[in-house]
This record gives C-alpha cells, sequence and structure tokens, in this order.
C-alpha cells in the first residue's frame, strides 16, 4: 500500500507540471536571457554477528511511517496527506499544513516564482555534458576537526570580508538555476555553523525551477534545527558519519559529538527524509571493519549509507594503501548479503548518479558507492561547486579557480557574470587526472571545498 501510495504521490507530482521548468524550449529562454542581460537582469542526507546490538543501539529501527508529498493544488489529497501524518504519529495528531519530504520533492506550489530562464548552453561544456547540480559552500569554519579533512596544523581561514555574503551566494544560486540547474546542495565547512542557514533555504526555495536543495552536514547539531529547516525548504539531507564507534569518533574528529549525530540521523528519519543518506568515508585500517555495522542501519529505516572512497586533499596525508575501493567494500557486503543488486534510488538520474546504489533484500534503505577514486563516473558529470570565497570550481580534482565574488563586487551585471561562469565551464577538461597522479595535484583542503 506505501509503494502504490508513492507512485501515486510521484504521478501526481508530474500530471502538476511542477516539473515543467527543466523542459524549456531554447528559443524561449534566449528570449528571455536576452531581456535579462539589457536589463540588468532579475534585479538579484549496523549489526554483524560479532555486534548484534549495533542497529538497534543507534535507535533507527521502528521509525514511523514516512508520509510522501503530493501536490497541494488538490484539496482533497492535501487532507488525505495531513489524516496519513496525524496517523503516523510523526508529526503529532495537528500537524500544522506544510508540505512534508520524501522520494517526491516539497510542494512547488507552495513557493514564490522568481527566476527568468536562461540558455541552457550557458552551463554546458564542450563535452556536451549540462550541469544542472550547483554544490555552494556556506563557510569554511567546522565545530568537528576530522583527519581527512581537516590537516594536522590546522587552516587559514579566509577573513570574513573576503565570504560570499547571504546575498551574493542568493544571487549566484539565482542566476545558476535560471541556466538550468535544479538541484542545489549546501555545503560547508560546517553549514550548519551558519545562523542565517534557515534564511538562506528559505530565499532558495523561492527560485522557480530548483527542485531539490539539500545540505551535506556532520549532523553535530542538526537535530536541533532540522525542523525549521524542513519548514524553510528543505528537501534532502546528507550525514557525515565514519564510525559507530563513539571513541573511534573521538580520534576521527578530534572532537565528542557521537551521539549527537546519531540524533540527528534519527530525527532525519522521524521528520520523513527518505532516504537520509549516511556518507562513510572508509580507510583501511580505521573504519573497514564496520562496513556491515553500517549495512544493518539500512534494514529497518530509509537509510542509504553511501561508502566512499578516500581520496587526496591538501594535508590529509592520503596513501594509495589507505583506499578501501568499491570492488572490496562490495565484496564484502555480498558475502554476508548475497542478494546485494543494483538499484535506482527515487530522484536518482543514472547518467549522472555520483553513487552506484545497491538494494538488499529485507532491507528498507539501501548502499552506495562513491568510487571516484577507481571508477570515475567523469563521463557523466553535471555538478559545480561554489566555495565560500566565491571561487568556481568545475572540477572537484581541478587546480582552476574563477572567482565570482571579485567579478559581483566589481560590479558585473547578471549578463556579465554569467559569461565568465559560462567561459570557466566550456574550459572543463573530460576527466579528472587517474588516482596515482592525484596526490600531485595542487588542491585546496577538504574543508575548502
Amino acid at each position: 500500500e506505501a509503494r502504490r501510495a508513492t507512485m501515486f504521490g510521484v504521478g501526481v507530482f508530474l500530471a502538476s507540471g511542477s516539473h515543467r521548468a527543466a523542459n524549456r524550449c531554447a528559443s524561449q529562454a534566449w528570449g528571455r536571457w536576452h531581456w535579462v542581460a539589457s536589463s540588468g537582469g532579475p534585479g538579484g542526507w549496523g549489526a554483524t554477528s560479532s555486534n548484534p546490538s549495533a542497529a538497534s543501539a543507534v535507535g533507527i529501527a521502528g521509525a514511523p511511517t514516512r508520509v510522501f508529498a503530493t501536490n497541494a493544488r488538490s484539496s482533497e489529497t492535501t487532507a488525505a496527506r495531513r489524516d496519513a501524518i496525524a496517523g503516523a504519529g510523526v508529526l503529532g495528531a495537528s500537524p500544522p499544513p506544510r508540505p512534508t519530504v520524501g522520494a517526491v520533492e516539497h510542494d512547488t506550489a507552495l513557493r514564490a516564482r522568481e527566476s527568468r530562464a536562461l540558455p541552457r548552453e550557458l552551463l554546458t561544456d564542450t563535452h556536451g555534458r549540462h550541469h544542472s547540480y550547483l554544490r555552494i559552500s556556506l563557510t569554511e569554519k567546522c565545530n568537528l576537526r576530522c583527519l581527512y579533512c581537516m590537516p594536522e596544523d590546522g587552516i587559514d581561514l579566509t577573513a570574513n570580508d573576503q565570504l560570499m555574503t547571504t546575498d551574493e551566494v542568493v544571487r549566484v544560486a539565482k542566476l545558476f538555476v535560471a541556466a538550468g540547474v535544479n538541484k542545489i546542495r549546501l555545503t560547508g565547512g560546517e553549514p550548519t555553523v551558519r545562523r542565517d542557514l534557515e534564511d538562506i533555504v528559505r530565499r532558495l526555495a523561492a527560485l522557480e525551477g530548483l527542485n531539490t536543495i539539500a545540505v551535506t552536514t556532520n549532523g553535530l547539531t542538526l537535530h536541533r534545527r532540522l525542523e525549521a529547516l524542513r519548514e524553510a525548504g528543505l528537501t534532502h539531507v546528507n550525514i557525515s558519519l565514519d564510525t559507530l564507534v563513539p571513541a573511534k569518533f573521538e580520534l576521527l574528529t578530534r572532537r565528542k559529538g557521537h551521539d549527537r549525530v546519531m540524533r540527528s540521523i534519527r530525527a532525519a528519519v522521524e521528520l520523513g527524509y527518505d532516504p537520509v543518506k549516511v556518507n562513510v568515508v572508509l580507510m583501511r585500517g580505521v573504519n573497514d571493519d564496520e562496513i556491515l555495522d553500517f549495512v544493518a542501519l539500512t534494514r529497518d529505516a530509509p537509510v542509504n549509507v553511501r561508502f566512499i572512497e578516500y581520496m587526496p586533499f591538501d594535508g590529509n596525508k592520503w596513501e594509495t594503501n589507505k583506499v578501501v575501493s568499491y570492488a572490496e567494500a562490495r565484496a564484502t557486503i555480498e558475502r554476508a548479503h548475497p542478494s546485494l543488486r543494483r538499484a535506482t534510488l527515487p530522484g536518482e538520474d543514472a547518467r549522472s548518479e555520483v553513487g552506484k546504489n545497491f538494494a538488499i533484500d529485507g532491507h528498507e534503505g539501501a548502499v552506495s558507492f562513491v568510487t571516484s577514486m577507481t571508477h570515475n563516473f567523469c563521463g557523466g558529470c553535471n555538478r559545480l561547486r561554489v566555495m565560500a570565497d566565491g571561487n568556481l570550481k568545475v572540477c572537484l580534482f581541478g587546480e582552476a579557480e574563477t572567482s565570482l565574488r571579485d567579478a559581483m563586487r566589481a560590479g558585473s551585471d547578471d549578463a556579465s557574470l554569467m559569461r565568465t561562469v559560462s567561459a570557466a565551464v566550456k574550459r572543463k577538461a573530460p576527466a579528472h587526472a587517474g588516482m596515482h597522479d592525484l596526490k600531485h595535484v595542487k588542491n585546496r583542503s577538504m574543508i575548502k571545498i
């Protein structure tokens, strides 16, 4: 019954036409771009045999039934949705009339419409890849000190006045969305250290054509703000967690807080996020003995555990022998779960998916592998990054950066700014360097990307 209800919700979403922004023809877009250019623009997300209690210990199993979003234009559907929420006990007997979150994006009918279309060609590179996914770093600061992310000696933070302001973040987002971006992920550093995070999400939610607003967070304080973020329009949550052992967490992050991260994962499940993505950077001799414990998290909850190959960044002491490959991690899981098979997650595009996604019989959640080191996915890359200091980075492992902050502060209008963006996109290489070469490529520390 739940699956049928979900498919009905998807059908309502598509029939409503809320996805139409992705299908505007180029000729209409060019007409609007010409108007923008001439007028100065629109003003601007386990237990092994040795640890059978791991899954139950985290308290995720038995989470309440998730409710999937449908289109609020139908009063009957809206009423049924509210009844379902109350019946599931997620929000209590009298939840406020707000969109829920799930496999279908939050209710676009409740958002203001601000963007004007620009030509998709602006964000299409010379290899035919259109970039519809933008990652925006909101800060270089973080409340953890993860070994693979923060150099042992720390980093020199960019001065506050050299970071993008909230208005600059929104201006950049608006222009990228107008040119075809339909997914924005807010990152850091740690994005929850920004006091205005809810306001940023709310302003992004007003952009027509933006279907997904996600956040990648260490989860340390997320549980305190997640409900407000959901109300503001946050549709997807990724939580980084590299161990299920509290003592090991302290060693890896140089801080306490494992219980708070687990609380955030539970809160995301209880609030209806589906899936709740948990990012795990696998490191040989560090947490590769916990692979099956993490898989156990997916048994009774909509958790998507994403095993990420260890990647080289400035100061993280990366070595080839520290990498636990996709093939090795997958084989470990297959020995315990022979039913492991490829799957497509709701809302994922197989052509540009970052993770290789898998399902396991009897598991509500899923398992994915991010294989940047051993099986790159450059051919279908649709991602761009704007860092906290306003630099555009067209490839995670590329050295080239283009300052959008400087262009904005020098007085560039929207047309000129997008010409700068498009020129950088056109210079994007067909693929990044191989694993053994990447350690020699000059790059930022991960916390600054």
